[in-house]
């Protein structure tokens, strides 16, 4: 599969149709830092350029581009000359610390960074918290298209609970480059070690995904890494994808309500072939924010300021 052959088409998205001023005014600005687009062995509906035109026709500032499997800044900048370089949204990529980049690498993170990348996902599909989850639950997480070899568990904690020396190198190269830092799908005892170490070797941003997807976090421990320094990140997809697996508002709501608007960031976590785009997701998300309650200006920050804060030097 080609980055020109995904069967993109934003009005399969029948509610983009739909007039919508109030909740298309407030994506202007967006920075969408969790999107999935192609190339990918996981089958995906637009690829790095569709994702940016779409991104860029709804006033986004920003986008970053995310693969489980390999770092998307060379992709990105392969893009450049074919138009990317011509849209008024900034798109960045970074690495995922998975198998397929050799685990817990910092080669591969030097690299990413210093070419351009700003995000470095620790392990997400090798992560013993996701390995686990998806034995026991029906997810919905998609199957790659090609032959792989299966995950084996990536932990960023030797046998005695401590953070591991390539770790703490890893850490060393993400401060430096003042890039963004992600526990990925870490669950919580890992993710609270990496908090701990990243901030000592001086990392400014940090933030966790999707506490209620894998990571297995309480509302009280998002609040507690938000007293931290923290970012919470809530994925649109979640909340306001495909009914059968919408997860209740109100959990949503009781996060942001607990960790502080400052701390949230709402991202899409979509570009799979069987989700909704992005900025679809983005536009239910404003809207059902606003019927929630929820300020404009406080939504304004969930969907653009927080994340640009964290992505933008």
């Amino acid at each position: 599969m080609t980055v020109d052959s995904y069967p993109f088409d934003p009005e399969a998205d029948t509610d983009r149709k739909v007039p919508d001023e109030e909740a298309d005014r407030l994506l202007v600005g967006a920075v969408d830092l969790h999107q999935h687009p192609g190339p990918s062995p996981f089958p995906r509906r637009m690829s790095i350029l569709d994702a940016a035109r779409d991104a860029a026709g709804a006033g986004f500032r920003a986008i970053v581009a995310k693969s489980h499997h390999h770092s998307m800044v060379t992709d990105i900048l392969a893009l450049r000359t074919a138009g990317l370089a011509e849209l008024p949204t900034e798109v960045y990529g970074g690495i995922a610390l998975n198998r397929t980049v050799g685990g817990l690498n910092p080669y591969a993170v030097e690299l990413a960074l210093r070419m351009g990348g700003r995000m470095v996902w620790f392990p997400t599909l090798s992560s013993a918290a996701h390995v686990h989850h998806h034995e026991q639950h029906d997810t919905g997480f998609p199957t790659a298209e090609v032959d792989l070899r299966t995950n084996e568990i990536i932990s960023i904690l030797d046998e005695r609970g401590a953070v591991l020396p390539e770790v703490r190198d890893i850490l060393s190269v993400i401060a430096a480059e003042d890039a963004v830092l992600t526990c990925g799908h870490l669950g919580v005892t890992e993710s609270q070690a990496l908090i701990d170490a990243a901030l000592a070797a001086g990392v400014r941003r940090i933030l966790v995904n999707h506490p209620c997807f894998v990571v297995g976090a309480s509302v009280e421990q998002a609040a507690a890494w938000a007293r931290q320094g923290v970012h919470i990140e809530h994925c649109a997809v979640m909340y306001f994808g495909h009914p059968e697996r919408r997860r209740d508002l109100g959990e949503l709501l009781s996060f942001i309500k607990a960790v502080g608007v400052e701390r949230t960031v709402i991202s899409s976590d979509s570009g799979q072939k069987n989700n909704p785009l992005p900025v679809t997701l983005y536009r239910r998300a404003a809207r059902g924010l606003l019927d929630a309650g929820v300020a404009e200006e406080d939504i304004r920050r969930l969907v653009g300021t927080n994340a640009a804060g964290l992505l933008l030097k």
